[in-house]
């Protein structure tokens, strides 16, 4: 998965707010074909995802293009991927799953459309949305079921799909949660992936809120977040990527460090910090996102 800070979901049958998600600023959108579509278009609404897709890719190719789709429990996800497995769509987030053979079940879709279609085998990638109970108990299955799998997504919205499954209730400081979005992000980076992501946050009139969710799960290892309001964009982009500040101050370390390994050593003081090692070997990660994100925008 490309260095993600924010995707923001697009209801697929609404014309032109897609081009809005990117004008907002958003690394990657995901165009909705499940939840926020009336069931009655769903039809209609594949057809129009399909040509969002061609036109972001010709228009925003450094934009991640994602689609939700409906269920494997509903029998529409076979009907969705025939319509959208095609070029310039990189994956899809897959909503509603209880297990591993539920990603077994889409991969073998998905490879499927893929040969069909013309595109690339294994060119589509999966974000696994946990909103279940069964999803977060197997999510390190989940992860292992298929090499499509690129992160998780640890749903944890206010009355939604996963707070009806598993009952909690809901508040802004998350500790209902926290065993729930700490599991997925140690799943993520144990499984070697790199970009763990959260979302989402409801209440479109605290915007304060938003700043300290995606703040909070930043320190909890996060790196991107789902949002549904573009307001929410520029608090995922400012919050998940390292400030310049933070890069000069790697980069900094980094250089104290490569100096004092040219005279022999492998540990020194740092802004009166011990570093050695392992200190660098994160400062060289930070450093590296920075400039990945950097890039990405003077690409934009």
């Amino acid at each position: 998965m490309k260095p993600t800070r924010s995707m923001l979901f697009v209801p697929g049958h609404r014309k032109g707010w897609a081009e809005k998600a990117v004008a907002a600023g958003a690394d990657a959108v995901i165009l909705d074909l499940e939840d926020s579509v009336p069931t009655p278009m769903k039809a209609e609404t594949r057809h129009m995802v399909a040509q969002t897709i061609r036109d972001l890719a010709h228009n925003h190719p450094n934009v991640g293009v994602y689609v939700r789709l409906n269920a494997l429990e509903t029998g529409m996800m076979g009907d969705d991927m025939e319509a959208v497995v095609i070029e310039g769509c990189n994956g899809f987030v897959l909503p509603k799953t209880y297990g591993a053979r539920d990603v077994v079940s889409a991969d073998a879709l998905a490879t499927h459309f893929e040969r069909r279609n013309g595109v690339k085998a294994g060119a589509i990638e999966f974000v696994l949305s946990l909103e279940t109970a069964q999803a977060y108990a197997e999510c390190e299955a989940m992860l292992a079921a298929s090499p499509r799998c690129a992160t998780l997504f640890a749903g944890t919205a206010r009355d939604a799909d996963v707070s009806r499954s598993i009952g909690f209730e809901f508040t802004p400081d998350g500790l209902e949660t926290l065993y729930l979005r700490s599991r997925a992000v140690l799943a993520v980076r144990a499984a070697g992936k790199d970009f763990p992501i959260v979302g989402l946050w409801q209440d479109l009139k605290d915007i304060d809120g938003a700043w300290k969710f995606a703040r909070d799960n930043k320190k909890l290892g996060f790196r991107g977040m789902v949002a549904i309001h573009p307001s929410h964009v520029t608090v995922a982009n400012e919050v998940f990527m390292p400030s310049q500040q933070e890069a000069d101050f790697y980069q900094g370390m980094i250089d104290a460090f490569e100096t004092a390994e040219q005279k022999g050593l492998a540990a020194i003081a740092y802004e009166g910090m011990h570093i050695d090692y392992a200190h660098v070997k994160t400062a060289r990660e930070v450093v590296a996102m920075h400039k990945a994100f950097e890039e990405r925008r003077a690409a934009s």
